[in-house]
């Protein structure tokens, strides 16, 4: 029998029991869909980590006050809060040529107001460093250094849609509380961030006019800051940097050995990672859970096989009597457990593209990323699954005697 043959065949005995034919299909169907919809889903979410990496810096680092150190049930004072100061950016600065750029920062909200326009927003003040750290660029006029005088500032695009509607509002003077300043630039918008927060919704001031007319009913110690940001040359130079810092910063604030440092240092690449770490552990779990589903489909299909073996020595045994030999039935009978598994996987393959498309359009929350590859590979799972649970039972066909097949009723 040649290849034609062997196939027509095993499409007529398929045929003749359709509805049989379509029930064991069925768990090869939902594995390879759920192989297809668990990996993109899984997938989807590993490159929106990616994008967080950009988005956070993989070659930053924030510095902040450790405002548990030592509170208790005590009321911590100012001084006690602001531990950092410009004199420890200065110190990084100098003592640690790994660091490329490196701001102070202080922030608040108030009423951003223009004419008879207002907007609660957020405000930071910053050194123009903070804005090559954190991805910010300047669409239209000046950045903080290039107006250098102190009253000017930059807004965010959400605050300058508000105050300005379609103008720029470059060279207008708002009011952050009762604090009059010209706005020098405008910032290109970035849009929500991970956690769903406009980013837009900010107004940039000098570092030092935050602290002396924004902040000055707050008792701050002379040149204290809230956060210190900065970015290294290298990825590679982020954890001996990190170091560096906890050795210089301890220290500087004469922390004893063995006690509590009253600052704490993130490091965003480690944030990532783990994140990233757990997402392909989630997406390795998840496609281990649809290849068992799968592997079940392919039990089934050994399972429907042996017994229609069994259905069919009477049948098997004429065609030995007119001449078939074991290979012919062998094949015949492993043709047919392909057609089953490779026309469940066709379909498993349609329904688990359809799955993951309706995911991300029903679940925005939830990122879905398709996959040639995948697809490719559920195709091939398919085939394996026909040709490793299908051999058993077209071998055991093909080894039956013909004498006593025909005597079967």
């Amino acid at each position: 029998m040649n290849f034609a043959d062997v196939l027509r065949t095993a499409l007529f005995a398929l045929r003749g029991n359709w509805m049989r034919s379509a029930l064991t299909s069925l768990g090869v169907i939902i594995g390879i869909a759920s192989v297809i919809v668990m990996v993109s889903v899984g997938q989807g979410t590993q490159a929106e980590i990616d994008r967080m990496v950009s988005g956070l810096g993989s070659q930053r680092l924030d510095i902040s006050p450790n405002v548990t150190r030592g509170s208790g049930a005590v009321r911590m004072s100012a001084s006690s809060y602001f531990t950092l100061s410009l004199d420890d950016v200065e110190a990084i600065r100098a003592e640690i040529p790994e660091v490329q750029y490196i701001s102070g920062s202080l922030r608040g909200s108030s009423q951003v107001v223009y004419a008879e326009r207002n907007w609660n927003s957020s405000w930071q003040g910053v050194d123009p460093d903070y804005l090559v750290i954190n991805g910010w660029t300047v669409a239209e006029g000046q950045g903080l250094d290039e107006a250098g005088d102190g009253k000017s500032v930059l807004i965010g695009e959400t605050v300058r849609r508000e105050l300005f509607g379609e103008e720029s509002g470059i060279g207008e003077t708002i009011r952050i509380g009762r604090v009059p300043l010209t706005v020098a630039g405008t910032l290109a918008p970035k849009g929500q961030s991970n956690w769903g927060r406009d980013q837009d919704e900010v107004v940039m001031v000098p570092l030092e006019t935050a602290r002396r007319r924004l902040m000055g009913s707050m008792g701050m110690p002379p040149g204290a800051v809230m956060e210190i940001s900065l970015a290294v040359s290298s990825p590679d130079d982020l954890g001996y940097v990190q170091g560096e810092i906890e050795s210089l910063l301890r220290q500087r604030h004469r922390i004893a050995p063995g006690t509590e440092d009253d600052f704490r240092v993130r490091n965003m690449s480690e944030i990532v990672a783990t994140r990233t770490a757990t997402t392909r552990l989630m997406s390795w779990l998840l496609g281990a859970v649809a290849t068992i589903s799968l592997i079940v489909g392919g039990i089934g299909i050994m399972n429907i096989m042996l017994v229609s073996v069994t259905e069919r020595i009477r049948e098997i045994g004429l065609r030995m009597a007119v001449g078939a030999g074991p290979r012919d039935v062998r094949r015949q009978f492993l043709a047919e457990a392909m057609l089953l598994s490779l026309g469940g996987g066709l379909i498993g393959i349609l329904a688990g593209v359809a799955g993951a498309l309706l995911v991300g359009q029903f679940n925005s929350e939830l990122p879905v990323e398709l996959n040639g590859r995948v697809i490719a590979l559920a195709a091939g799972f398919s085939v394996a699954t026909g040709l490793f649970f299908g051999y058993y039972p077209a071998r055991k066909a093909s080894q039956l005697d013909p004498i006593e097949a025909l005597r079967q009723q």
